[in-house]
């Protein structure tokens, strides 16, 4: 009987979570949508844009047809958009030359991890941590370690691609000197304020939807048992 009832919590406990993590959504879309368009307006004297051609070729000539992380061939596997500093309260990433680039799908869902992370560790920024867990950094293998190991499976190779990836991307990013101008300062300043905004936007979709509940008791009949009486 108790392994029943712990059963029927889990699923009580899974049935909650979408709500929680539909507010989550719905802040961190509201973060993005800022830092959208504060990426627009700090382009503006730039004279280089994400989407121009100039740019583009710029990345094509830097890591040709390949994930920056992995080095797969994207023309064989899916690719996507990719934020080096995330687009998120934490790594106050921008979509701005310099910080974007074109990675596979995998690894760009499996860096989310050390985006996500408040404090970071093993580096200063989500995409260089992302490239750090070559198994022998972390306390124990983690799950980023054990995506590397995946990948690459012999040790020596792992840690020569992860460190060499990294410097790419280094060199990379300082080709855009403004780009270290603008995220040293915002990494200051904007965290505290993004949090904020993120906190508030959920009591704020907590509050509409409280009221619209008790809207809706308010003016809803009471349902009524119709069933016939035997």
């Amino acid at each position: 009987m108790a392994v029943g009832w712990q059963g029927m919590k889990d699923a009580i406990s899974q049935l909650r979570s979408p709500t929680g993590r539909a507010k989550s959504d719905v802040a961190n879309k509201l973060i993005s949508m800022f830092l959208h368009n504060l990426s627009r307006k700090i382009c503006r004297e730039w004279g280089i844009r994400v989407d121009s051609e100039k740019y583009l070729q710029l990345v094509r000539e830097r890591f040709g047809a390949a994930c920056p992380y992995c080095l797969k061939n994207l023309a064989e596997s899916p690719a996507i958009i990719e934020h080096l500093d995330g687009m998120n309260r934490y790594r106050v990433g921008l979509h701005i030359p310099g910080n974007v680039l074109i990675a596979c799908k995998r690894c760009n869902n499996e860096k989310r991890r050390d985006d996500s992370r408040q404090h970071l560790i093993l580096a200063n920024c989500g995409w260089a941590s992302f490239l750090s867990h070559d198994g022998t950094r972390c306390d124990k293998p983690c799950a980023t370690c054990n995506y590397w190991a995946t990948i690459w499976e012999d040790e020596t190779e792992r840690k020569f691609n992860l460190l060499t990836n990294r410097q790419r991307i280094e060199a990379f990013r300082k080709e855009f000197p403004n780009l270290e101008k603008v995220t040293s300062s915002l990494v200051v300043t904007l965290p505290g304020l993004l949090t904020k905004l993120y906190s508030d936007c959920q009591h704020f979709a907590e509050s509409e939807i409280t009221k619209l509940l008790q809207e809706f008791d308010k003016n809803t009949p009471p349902v009524t048992n119709n069933r016939p009486t035997v």
